[in-house]
């Protein structure tokens, strides 16, 4: 027997669309389609990108009838642009320095919301000789997975700091190994640029005593000498329970594959600022968006879905 989808009115638009999308053909079928897989790009298991993505998924897997979302572990920024722009993931984070800069003719990743920025964390042990930026002269650091936001961003630092080349010993290690070898004694300083607060250091930090190292003083020059992105926030105590410091940080973004409909995207979107309160329950970095800040995602263009739910609920 030949049946319709029934579906909420609300999203019955978006799932029609994404059905005509998934199979070319219009009207009802004698079996309802496969889901549409959305693969959300986020980091390690231990950071925000992934407790805001499986949150996310969760949400979009419960409102969006037809929609199978699912979070994918990856080395975070650059990597997760790289898997949007080849078609291996819908959805991903990134942050806004890793984007390729000036305009381009056919983009194949846009823009959905600034969501949170990252702050680069440079962590050691409290009782260390690594008690500002110059003093990794000539250590083991990690700076970063391969793939990650954290290794470029840290990559300009040091240059900008006279760090580069063989001034420093670098290891390109992801968040939980460079936690791992941090204890270990095996590196004396790594690397991180995430939300606030970060899981994995604030476990560090409960137990055993660390010491995040100031970084404030290189925003301007990172600025002058890379882009304009670039901005200072404060670690206050409240995170991490050690003495509070100002760092470099940068915005965060959601951003798409360029070609996804705009039906769904227009969803997705409504969602992400709709649920706000549900999605900070994940990580207190969602709810730090608002329509208001989640448009400003220079250097990339929003996607026309997006920019439609923006342009119908200004606030």
């Amino acid at each position: 027997m030949s049946r319709c989808w029934s579906v909420p009115p609300r999203a019955a638009g978006v799932v029609l669309l994404m059905l005509l999308v998934a199979s070319g053909l219009a009207g009802c079928r004698d079996t309802p389609e496969e889901p549409i897989p959305i693969r959300i790009a986020t980091g390690s298991p231990t950071a925000v990108y992934h407790a805001f993505g499986q949150s996310l998924a969760a949400l979009l897997n419960r409102e969006l009838p037809g929609v199978r979302a699912s979070v994918v572990v990856t080395a975070a920024s650059a990597e997760n642009v790289r898997l949007l722009g080849t078609g291996r993931a819908e959805l991903g984070f990134t942050q806004a320095d890793v984007l390729p800069t000036g305009e381009q003719e056919r983009p194949s990743v846009l823009a959905v919301a600034r969501v949170y920025d990252d702050l680069l964390h440079l962590v050691t042990t409290a009782n260390g000789p690594v008690r500002t930026l110059a003093d990794l002269r000539g250590r083991r650091v990690s700076v970063g997975a391969p793939g990650s936001g954290t290794e470029i961003t840290t990559t300009r630092l040091l240059e900008v700091a006279d760090l580069g080349g063989a001034a420093v010993a670098r290891e390109r290690l992801g968040l939980d190994d460079s936690v791992a070898a941090l204890r270990a004694g095996r590196i004396d300083a790594f690397f991180f640029s995430g939300g606030l607060p970060v899981r994995a250091v604030k476990e560090l930090s409960a137990a055993s005593a660390i010491r995040i190292v100031d970084l404030g003083e290189w925003t301007e020059p990172l600025r002058r000498g890379y882009r304009e992105v670039y901005v200072s926030r404060d670690i206050p105590r409240s995170v991490y329970g050690v003495d509070p410091v100002t760092t470099v940080a940068n915005p965060n973004y959601l951003v798409v594959r360029a070609n996804l409909p705009e039906a769904l995207v227009r969803e997705v979107t409504r969602l992400l600022m709709e649920r706000r309160a549900e999605l900070a329950a994940a990580h207190p970095a969602a709810g730090r968006m608002s329509p208001r800040s989640a448009i400003a995602t220079t250097p990339l263009p929003l996607h026309p879905g997006a920019a439609g739910w923006y342009r119908s609920n200004k606030p």
